[in-house]
């Protein structure tokens, strides 16, 4: 047990497999003492049709909260061992899962192996400290409103956050600007002769017009950029995204969105409008976690890909 003292919680999901894998063993042989046929990952499938009998898989599945494959091989399995047997339902479209009479003179057994098996358990929960059961609810609650994974990308893409600098653009990234959105564009669609003007000349076409550029540095490279475009009646247009493939995932995209919105409010700007594609769905994801929402107001697209139009009113 070393190992979990050393790694401590970052290792729950080992510690509770291992907890599962003592649990499973010693129950194997709880079911040997009773001498009742069956393995232990069988149990709640075996005793929901027991308890009712002609439920369908799907029925089964969600009760023991089991995936509908998991339940539908246990059923098999059952029937293998002729402990249940499965027949077409009255609508013929759903089969229902019944005991046989093998299974039923089990039932018996293996209720009074329960009721034991409760016994024994809640004198085993009364010699910890901690309520392993009812701490278990609590936690498969919290992460039925917070995902493990989406709590540890939060710590990480804080962390990623941290090391990111968003910097102004300078002649010197022309390049990275070029070849970070020459990347994406060239992986779902094609360059346009719009595309080459603004990134071989972003000073002519950007930055002279009004524009601004912004680039996000991560551990000494240029991972992402965006672009402002000045239009009419001051609003601006969100452009020329992009994000590194290896840098996609972190936050970064998200980070340079919210730094262009703080500038282009700096700037006065009352709208923030973009062009996108429906294909681009992280993208899309993207935009409306930064509070886009679709428009049909902008003018015709001079990109052929183009077939979404967004919009950020800044205006209180």
């Amino acid at each position: 047990m070393d190992f979990f003292d050393e790694i401590g919680p970052g290792a729950l999901g080992s510690r509770l497999r291992h907890l599962t894998d003592l649990v499973t063993n010693q129950a194997a042989q709880v079911y040997n003492l009773y001498h009742v046929p069956i393995e232990p990952r069988w149990f709640p499938v075996f005793h929901t049709v027991a308890s009712t009998s002609g439920r369908h898989v799907g029925e089964i599945a969600e009760r023991i909260g089991q995936t509908h494959a998991a339940v539908s091989q246990v059923v098999k399995e059952l029937a293998r061992h002729e402990l249940v047997s499965v027949q077409r339902g009255e609508d013929q479209r759903r089969s229902v899962v019944a005991l046989t009479e093998k299974g039923t003179a089990l039932w018996p057994v293996l209720q009074q192996q329960t009721a034991d098996v409760r016994q024994a358990s809640d004198a085993l929960l009364a010699e910890t400290r901690h309520n392993l059961w009812l701490a278990l609810g609590e936690m498969e609650y919290a992460l039925s409103r917070q995902s493990l994974t989406s709590r540890v990308k939060a710590i990480r893409d804080a962390r990623v956050a941290e090391q990111v600098q968003v910097v102004a653009y300078e002649p010197e990234y022309q390049t990275d600007f070029k070849q970070l959105n020459v990347e994406w564009i060239e992986r779902y669609f094609q360059l346009e002769a719009a595309d080459l003007k603004a990134l071989d000349h972003p000073e002519d076409y950007i930055l002279r017009r009004g524009g601004h550029i912004l680039l996000a540095r991560y551990q000494g490279r240029i991972v992402g950029t965006c672009a402002l475009l000045v239009l009419e009646n001051g609003s601006y247009e969100l452009a020329k995204m992009a994000v590194s493939p290896s840098a996609q995932g972190l936050g970064i995209g998200l980070q340079l969105g919210e730094a262009a919105i703080t500038l282009a409010r700096r700037l006065g700007a009352w709208r923030l409008y973009l062009e996108s594609n429906t294909k681009l769905i992280p993208a899309l994801q993207l935009y409306h976690k930064l509070g886009f929402q679709k428009t049909v107001a902008g003018q015709p697209s001079p990109y052929e890909r183009c077939n979404i139009q967004m919009e950020l009113l800044l205006t209180p």
